[in-house]
């Protein structure tokens, strides 16, 4: 073991985040662009005797990283969404992982609009027609869209970003309707306070009934896949499909086919299955007229991927002194 505890990172962070780990840690960080693969990181973890690991949701850390220095006290991933860790062979070793919640719940909830709005005004499409040159002359019908205001907002998972995402159409007078496990009676009043009467529906009909779907559930064995055929067939033609959760919640073949048959007008993603998604991707060639893709950049305000930098070091500070984690994806998992 190292005189000073090691800390590997799978990618470059916020300096904000670095210069805390700095303090205390030896730390060394894989600068390229492109992740590195599951192999360089176990080689990496035992080369070094790291203590502690920073990963991002694109690294797979399964039992054989865990396991690959005997010294690795805590693995804290940038990120909320935990399921590329395998929790359980963590408990078992007694690793402690970290995660981020609540920071980027606003911030999402903003890309999540910003996906809607681009949608329902092509803004896309307009800036590419106006670059083309085609821009001669205002017309009736050029770039027309859905309105936005006095629409109905369907809202798939009220947990914290869901219920951000919800509270905004406020200032839209939309309706909203959600879905989820169980109705959520806290949320609905934490709504009306803002002047959102949210009413709790069953999937099927949210679908039927909303101009705008949103999706914010977890990846989970029950949400992959969420989104399939059945789903989007239930939508009305001019709805627009909006997910800044998980790529795999939605089926990319049958959103290419809604989108090519015309079950829904548009989609906007944040991410996608597979992710990245590549430029010859099937599906890009609706774009930009029926699709909009962002490169998972839900969270990427300053001031969040700051915070979340610095939660990364409290985490991983506590997990190494052998402390309880501010934000312990196990805790969080119910293996602790």
């Amino acid at each position: 073991m190292s005189e000073t505890p090691i800390v590997y990172v799978t990618r470059e962070i916020p300096e904000v985040g670095l210069e805390r780990l700095r303090e205390r840690y030896e730390v060394v960080v894989w600068d390229e662009k492109l992740p590195p693969e599951k192999s360089h990181i176990e080689t990496r973890l035992a080369e070094l005797d790291a203590e502690g690991l920073v990963c991002l949701l694109s690294d797979d850390i399964d039992a054989d990283v865990l396991a690959a220095s005997p010294d690795l006290e805590a693995v804290c991933t940038f990120s909320v969404g935990y399921d590329h860790i395998d929790l359980a062979a963590a408990a078992e070793r007694g690793i402690a992982v970290g995660h981020t919640p609540g920071v980027l719940t606003e911030t999402t909830a903003d890309l999540a609009w910003a996906l809607l709005m681009t949608c329902a005004r092509r803004t896309v499409e307009g800036h590419d027609y106006v670059e083309a040159g085609e821009w001669g002359t205002w017309g009736p019908r050029l770039l027309t869209g859905p309105d936005v205001h006095g629409a109905t907002l369907g809202v798939v998972g009220l947990g914290n970003i869901g219920t951000a995402v919800a509270r905004r159409a406020a200032g839209f007078e939309m309706d909203v309707l959600y879905t989820a496990r169980s109705r959520k009676p806290e949320r609905e009043g934490e709504l009306a306070e803002f002047g959102v009467d949210a009413s709790y529906v069953e999937r099927d009909d949210l679908l039927a009934e909303s101009d705008f779907v949103s999706l914010h559930v977890p990846l989970t064995a029950e949400t992959a896949g969420l989104i399939g055929e059945d789903e989007l067939r239930r939508m009305p033609d001019e709805a627009v499909l909006v997910n800044t959760s998980r790529g795999e919640v939605v089926d990319t073949d049958a959103l290419d086919s809604a989108l090519d048959e015309g079950w829904i007008t548009r989609a906007g993603l944040d991410v996608t299955d597979p992710e990245p998604l590549p430029a010859d991707h099937p599906i890009m060639r609706h774009a930009p007229e029926r699709l909009v893709v962002t490169p998972h950049v839900g969270s990427a305000s300053i001031g969040t991927r700051n915070r979340m930098a610095e939660m990364i070091a409290e985490n991983l500070t506590a997990g190494i002194d052998g402390e309880p984690l501010p934000n312990s994806a196990l805790r969080d998992a119910g293996l602790e």
